[in-house]
Parts: structure tokens; sequence; C-alpha cells
């Protein structure tokens, strides 16, 4: 499989490039800064603007998936509306590029709670992710109009840390998935191993999943 990887340096992209690669997969990945790109037998890096949907598209061409773990960064202070921005842009460029399926990584905070809620909303949602969490939730908002494309959306776990890749987890749709420690976890590599399944053999077509263990 050709894999287009937009944030192939972040910390979920970095992981889904090395799973990726491990299969066999050849990757592109997509990156603000190339030299940054781990270097891997099966990757090329390309330096690209997720905002900038003409050249993207053009960089996107000849690929089978796309695949974003875009994040403008916790620190950006305009990180809502710039989430937003480049989501229509990954969007936009997907389809130019004559691609037909987008898995998107976005966050848990959209996930709904059991009176109903979505976590984002809640008294308790730490404050430093809030704008983030409601960025990742319009892009999802969005895609859930999006009719052109074969688009599944990853909301990952509440804790999501380094850990060894067991090839295990479970999966949801729009509630967490908890152990029987009411734990919502699992570790970026095996995340990375239920994004790189999705890419490979379809479960959610026009949907959203989480996973956890």
């Amino acid at each position: 499989m050709k894999i287009a990887l937009i944030g192939a340096t972040g910390f979920v992209g970095s992981e889904i490039l090395k799973e990726a690669v491990a299969r066999g997969d050849s990757v592109t990945a997509l990156v603000r800064s190339p030299d940054k790109v781990e270097k891997l037998k099966g990757v090329t890096a390309v330096e690209a603007d997720a905002t900038n949907t003409s050249d993207l598209a053009a960089k996107l061409k000849g690929h089978d998936i796309v695949v974003s773990a875009y994040n403008p960064g916790w620190t950006n202070p305009d990180i809502k509306a710039v989430h937003i921005a480049a989501s229509k842009s990954i969007t936009a460029a997907t389809k130019q590029a004559g691609i037909s399926r987008l898995i998107v990584i976005g966050g848990a905070g959209s996930l709904y709670a059991p009176d109903g809620t979505q976590f984002v909303d809640g008294e308790g949602f730490p404050a430093e992710y809030k704008e983030g969490a409601l960025g990742a939730r319009q892009a999802l908002n969005d895609l859930r109009d999006e009719t052109a494309l074969d688009w599944s959306f990853v909301s990952p776990p509440f804790h999501l840390a380094p850990g060894p890749r067991t090839g295990k987890y479970r999966l949801g749709k729009d509630n967490p998935v908890f152990d029987a420690d009411g734990n919502s976890a699992i570790s970026a590599s095996d995340l990375a191993v239920a994004i790189v399944d999705e890419a490979e053999k379809p479960k959610h077509s026009r949907e959203r999943f989480t996973v956890g263990y």
C-alpha cells in the first residue's frame, strides 16, 4: 500500500510511520521539517503545508490512502482555528488528488460520557487541552457532512503514552473503551497498530471509532 502520512513526526504519526513500513507499506511522510523524519526503508520525506490545499493535493496524488495525524501543536495560541482550517484543507486536497480513502486521527474530547454529553463540554476537562479538543471535534463534525470520501476518524483513549507494541486492543465507536479497572488507555504504538489495521482492512467507513485495552 502507498500511504501518504501527514504529521509523520508527531507522537502518534511517528508510530504510524514505523508500523506501516514494518508491514512493508510505502510511506510518504508529509511534514513541515523533512529532516526530522526517521530514516527508514520505504519512507520518503516531503515538505508540505497542510493549509496549502493545491500544493498538498499535488503531493498526495498517486497514493492509495491519506492518513492524517496533523496537529498544530498544543502551544499554538490559535490551535482551534488552525486545526479546523487545516482539516478542511486536507479533506479538499485528498479529493483533488483523486484519493477516496482518508483516515484522520483526532482527539478523545468529543467522545461521549454515560450521560450523553461530550467530555470536552464537561467542567473537569483540562483547560490546556480544550481549544485543541474543540478544533478536533469540529473536524469530525465537518467530516460527517462529507459524502465524496470514504473517511474514518480515530479518537484515541484518554491516556495515550509511550509503551510496548502488544498488537492487542479493543474497538469502540463514540464512547471510550475502558478496561476492568475503569481506565481508558493504550500505548501510542498499539494505537498505530489499530490505525494501520483500519487502513489495510477498513471496518469503519464514514464513522468515528476509538480503541483501548
